[in-house]
């Protein structure tokens, strides 16, 4: 067998992958092997198979590999439920694409190398033009910084993600975009598919009259998310989320510019143009799965094939 294809983690992230998501790092080269094999025996998917993208899955299920199975069949078989979101829109020269990353819309924030918290992103919810694009499109684009990090973040895969909402300068149309069915679908991938563990989700700069309304935008959210939710109308609620060294001026950080970021960003997604490309021929079969290998969650929010079944809203 060819040696791993992975990044070695700095020594305080490997002491948390090992006492929390039970990684040894002797024996992940069986470990990712044996999930290998698994995925290529499956006829009905067609999936990518890198070391660092089988290892995410691993990791995301504190290695244990019929839940890696699982999530990993769920990742490729529930991306077809939301067509808006993964369709072939998703490449790295998409036009579109390069211009919300080039507006800031999505922020992806630089952390310093011996920091072993979850990853940031930044989504600048009323920065975009509702008129040139659909809010459908960002979460496309982050989407596709969500499959990098899996790539890219150890951070991401082994301390998690969170995600601050400003919404800043929103108004009524961004507010008819945000589309609360769309949220929870995604939402719900995001904690069912995605190995990436959902740390948090922060609204920030709520105008104070919306603040309690917001409050009720928990209900469009699975239950174990709702609790990861928090609303602020005071400016500086940021920077109990996030370090004041590792935001851009605009938010009242020391660590350049939004525009610097972006292009940090887009460099970064130029570099996974292949992946986008083939993960367009990724995906799954239904014709060709085998049911009798399907084992039923009671906890998912979705079906064998990746329905989803009707949300209970409180």
């Amino acid at each position: 067998m060819s040696s791993l294809q992975i990044r070695p983690l700095r020594p305080e992230l490997q002491a948390i992958a090992i006492q929390e998501l039970n990684e040894l790092p002797d024996r992940l080269a069986d470990d990712i092997e044996a999930l290998r094999d698994w995925v290529l025996k499956q006829p009905h998917l067609c999936a990518c198979t890198d070391d660092q993208f089988l290892l995410a899955f691993l990791r995301g299920t504190k290695f244990s590999l019929e839940r890696a199975k699982q999530k990993f069949d769920r990742f490729y078989t529930l991306q077809a439920t939301i067509p808006e979101i993964f369709n072939e829109r998703r490449l790295a020269d998409d036009p579109l694409t390069l211009d919300i990353i080039r507006s800031g819309v999505l922020l992806r924030l630089p952390q310093d190398e011996h920091d072993i918290g979850p990853c940031v992103t930044i989504i600048r919810a009323g920065s975009y033009d509702t008129s040139k694009y659909k809010f459908q499109d960002i979460i496309r684009v982050g989407s596709m910084f969500g499959e990098i990090m899996m790539f890219e973040d150890e951070n991401a895969t082994v301390s998690g993600y969170v995600e601050i909402m400003d919404m800043k300068g929103v108004t009524g149309a961004h507010l008819f975009a945000l589309r609360p069915d769309l949220l929870r679908k995604f939402s719900t991938y995001a904690d069912e598919a995605m190995p990436t563990r959902q740390k948090g989700i922060h609204f920030i700069n709520v105008p104070s009259a919306f603040e309690t309304g917001f409050n009720t935008l928990r209900s469009f959210f699975p239950a174990k998310i709702k609790s990861r939710i928090s609303v602020s109308s005071d400016p500086d609620a940021i920077f109990n989320i996030v370090p004041c060294e590792y935001l851009p001026l605009e938010y009242g950080g020391t660590n350049g510019i939004i525009e610097d970021i972006s292009r940090s960003m887009e460099m970064l997604l130029s570099s996974y143009a292949q992946y986008f490309v083939a993960s367009q021929d990724f995906g799954t079969d239904e014709k060709l799965r085998d049911f009798s290998t399907v084992t039923q969650d009671k906890d998912s929010s979705f079906g064998a094939t990746g329905s989803f079944r009707k949300l209970e809203i409180d």
